[in-house]
């Protein structure tokens, strides 16, 4: 790491120039192929997913994205317009469903009235209009897949039928339908500039340098601007979410800002001590460095253990993600270290500077003591710098080593506590009826819902394969048989493809697609009902439609989700076993996790699934958890909570390979990791938090959830909880049996010390005065040693 560090140094300006040309090629590149993003999240080998490839095999016009225009009447005082089939109403809508037909990217429209030009005939106009004659609804169907849509054709087709709504008084008219929906997505980007703003706000008050501010933001926006328009790229070689480029940023700009962070912090700190700028930034990457990239691996893993899941759907957001991450790691380790060079001793405020040229180098603070300990140089046995009153993160250190159990209690009960709703997790997927109430799609899903029943907004699809005439005469009777099942309100079809081997009936159940009623009803009719209607012929019928698709990811999903727990909790324990050599410390690691992902997702069941806030924060109404969330967060929130792990235990574990005092070690830790963990903690809740105010419900929801899980990792687990079962561990914190000691590679985060003779006294860097001389210690501490290492020279340092 120290070779890097050197090269981009000497390099600064190659770095710089290099990382600005990465970033425009790829994005020259992201503009010339556009993205091939999807929404698809069915799972191919469930019945769901065969019912689909069906339907797209037999019926090919019906491959396009269908969508619906709805309109009530009767609310304003002319009777005229008082009911869908009134004159003027009926015209004006005919008038306009015609000209959507004839816009470009509409291959068809199905009509109420069986207009002329315009698909549909008498016989489909009950199914159409309510029974009190005041809503009706049209379905639109494009000529492409809603990920292949083009947002300005679907716009045409709202602002042309709520056109219509301002020509007849008292007229509504709403869209939903996934297509509909693109047009309601924010293309701003307040979310992350919010999170930008907070992230630079707690910096400048951490450094109080505006040059050390602006390099983590700078690294994070390089990194993650080339990591975004790379996932564009990425889509058309893999199936890749469309929400895979949000959550690739909402993840990047975090953990970009917080891997710089850490190297500028402990590169301040050199220079504060009397380094020069090249070699504070070389031991600042050679150690905090490590970490950075020791953090990054074990975030990648978490990551990539979607893979063990075999869901092309999450494949791609997998590798989307891991991508921002490697990107965040190699800036953070070549382009931070350059843009030190570039800035200089500008990395310290103007105070600092000062101090340092007035007083000379800082020594670090006195973790033993709160009271100021400085002794001058010309008082008897003085050193001739100055030692730092204790910091907040000292003495909480302190309190913590003095009450464990009683913090520790508190601590885990407060996780518990919050874990609490996971109980009533309900997975699927949240349909348009939890947009927010001032929305089309929400509007015209309530008015489906009032004027024809919920089912109508997610109705069943059963298609089957006829291959005789038993067959077909089974389902020619279905239809009947199926209006009198439980739970169903209306049954149309069965419609017929060309050649008649393939058979299509449409189910609109009683309740709503995100009711626990209507996924019975699919249990229902898959189990019972089907196979005793059919069980006499060859026909066989597949259930599909949104709430069986959801059901059947979500069981995938469920099905597969300990393997993949198992997998990733496993991975991140080795990496832990290795770098700490230690039982206890990745099995801590491990139920901090689970607890952390736990609570997390605990908010996000009470936030979204109980809406608790929901509706105050724009977020509509309460809905189902989505069925990949709790796969996404896990592997997300492990990665990042080994991240405060790895930084707050190499510091423990190098302390305690010193002084072989567990006590001492967990102090030390935890006073010098936490100042700085706490700051990349509010700085990523900034980030996440931030993303609340992106519009997508799914997004929110990640927001949510990481920020809450960060919080509650950075300051209840590791300034609570993680200490305080250290010290009633004692030295069995880093028990490692003999055997495995031998078996296990050697894998160092920070820098080896190798003890060496010390000479009693050495020469006093340049600034210190003619003839000066310094103990050993503090030559120590000027090159970045710990001042507890008493037998550690400067040579200590191996470079990689």
């Amino acid at each position: 790491m120290t070779a890097i560090a050197r090269w981009c140094l000497r390099r600064r300006l190659a770095v710089v120039l290099l990382w600005c040309a990465v970033l425009v090629g790829v994005g020259t590149s992201a503009l010339f192929s556009g993205s091939s993003f999807s929404n698809q999240y069915d799972v191919p080998g469930t019945e769901s997913g065969r019912a689909n490839t069906m339907i797209s095999e037999s019926f090919p016009g019906r491959d396009g994205d269908s969508d619906t225009i709805v309109w009530h009447t009767g609310k304003g005082t002319d009777a005229s317009t008082d009911k869908v089939r009134d004159t003027q109403v009926e015209k004006t809508m005919d008038r306009t469903l015609k000209d959507i037909a004839d816009l470009p990217g509409v291959a068809s429209v199905q009509s109420p009235y069986g207009s002329p030009g315009v698909a549909g005939d008498r016989g489909e106009q009950q199914d159409r209009i309510s029974r009190d004659g005041r809503t009706a609804y049209a379905t639109v169907t494009f000529d492409a897949a809603v990920e292949k849509l083009d947002k300005k054709d679907v716009e045409r087709v709202v602002e042309t039928a709520q056109g219509a709504g301002e020509d007849v008084p008292g007229m509504d008219v709403e869209l939903g339908g996934p297509g509909i929906a693109l047009t309601e997505k924010q293309e701003g980007h307040l979310s992350e500039a919010v999170g930008i703003a907070v992230a630079a706000v707690v910096l400048l008050i951490a450094f109080g340098s505006l040059a050390a501010m602006l390099l983590p933001l700078v690294t994070a926006l390089v990194s993650v601007g080339t990591a975004i328009l790379g996932i564009g790229l990425l889509s058309h070689v893999m199936t890749v979410a469309d929400f895979a480029p949000m959550l690739g940023t909402l993840i990047g700009l975090g953990v970009g800002i917080d891997y710089a962070l850490f190297i500028i912090t402990r590169h301040r700190r050199g220079l504060k001590e009397g380094m020069p700028v090249e070699e504070a930034a070389e031991r600042a990457v050679a150690s905090a460095g490590r970490a950075v990239v020791f953090a990054g691996v074990t975030v990648c893993i978490a990551l990539l253990g979607m893979l063990v899941l075999q869901l092309s759907f999450l494949n791609g957001v997998a590798i989307a993600a891991s991508l921002t991450v490697v990107l965040a790691v190699l800036s953070s380790v070549t382009l931070v270290p350059a843009l030190l060079g570039v800035i200089g001793k500008r990395a310290l405020s103007r105070r600092e500077r000062r101090r340092l040229a007035e007083h000379g180098p800082d020594e670090p603070a006195d973790l033993h003591s709160e009271e100021d300990a400085a002794d001058g140089a010309g008082s008897p046995g003085g050193t001739g710098v100055r030692r730092r009153r204790a910091s907040v993160a000292a003495r909480w250190s302190s309190f913590v080593a003095r009450h464990p159990r009683l913090l520790g209690g508190v601590a885990a009960v407060v996780m518990v506590v919050l874990a609490v709703p996971v109980a009533g997790l309900q997975l699927g997927t949240s349909d348009q009826g939890s947009n927010p109430g001032t929305t089309t799609t929400r509007q015209a899903y309530d008015l489906l819902s009032d004027g024809f029943g919920p089912g109508t907004n997610g109705p069943l699809t059963l298609v089957g394969e006829i291959d005789d005439a038993k067959a077909k005469l089974e389902f020619e009777k279905l239809p009947g048989e199926l209006r009198d099942v439980q739970g169903v309100a209306h049954v149309s079809g069965g419609e017929l493809n060309g050649s008649g081997s393939t058979g299509v009936i449409t189910v609109v159940p009683e309740s709503g697609p995100q009711a626990e009623s209507t996924s019975q009803l699919v249990d229902d009719l898959r189990k019972d009902v089907l196979p005793e209607a059919t069980g006499s012929s060859s026909l066989d019928m597949q259930v599909g439609g949104v709430t069986a698709a959801h059901d059947d990811f979500a069981s995938v999903i469920l099905g597969k989700l300990p393997l993949f727990v198992g997998v990733v909790v496993s991975l991140g324990c080795a990496l832990l076993l290795v770098a700490f050599r230690s039982i206890g410390i990745p099995l801590k690691a491990a139920l901090m996790n689970v607890m952390a992902v736990a609570a997390a997702c605990g908010v996000v069941v009470a936030v979204f699934q109980w809406g608790w806030g929901s509706g105050l924060m724009g977020l509509g109404g309460s809905g189902p958890i989505e069925p990949f969330l709790p796969v996404i967060m896990v592997s997300v929130l492990f990665g990042l909570s080994m991240d405060y792990q790895v930084f707050l235990v190499s510091r423990m574990y190098e302390e305690w390979r010193l002084t072989g005092d567990n006590c001492r070690s967990v102090r030390v830790g935890l006073a010098e990791t936490g100042r700085v963990i706490n700051s990349a903690a509010v700085i990523m809740i900034a980030v996440f938090g931030a993303f609340v105010l992106s519009g997508d419900r799914i997004i929110a929801m990640f927001g949510i959830g990481l920020a809450a899980a960060v919080a509650l990792d950075a300051f209840v687990l590791r300034t609570l909880l993680v200490p305080a079962l250290m010290h009633m561990l004692g030295s069995a914190n880093w028990w490692l049996p003999k055997w495995m000691d031998r078996w296990l590679p050697r894998v160092s985060i920070e820098p080896e010390a190798v003890p060496e003779t010390v000479p009693e006294k050495v020469p006093e860097p340049v600034g210190a005065g003619v003839g000066a001389t310094v103990p050993a210690q503090r030559f120590r501490t000027l090159i970045g040693l710990s001042e507890t290492a008493p037998t550690v020279t400067p040579h200590g340092y191996r470079d990689d």
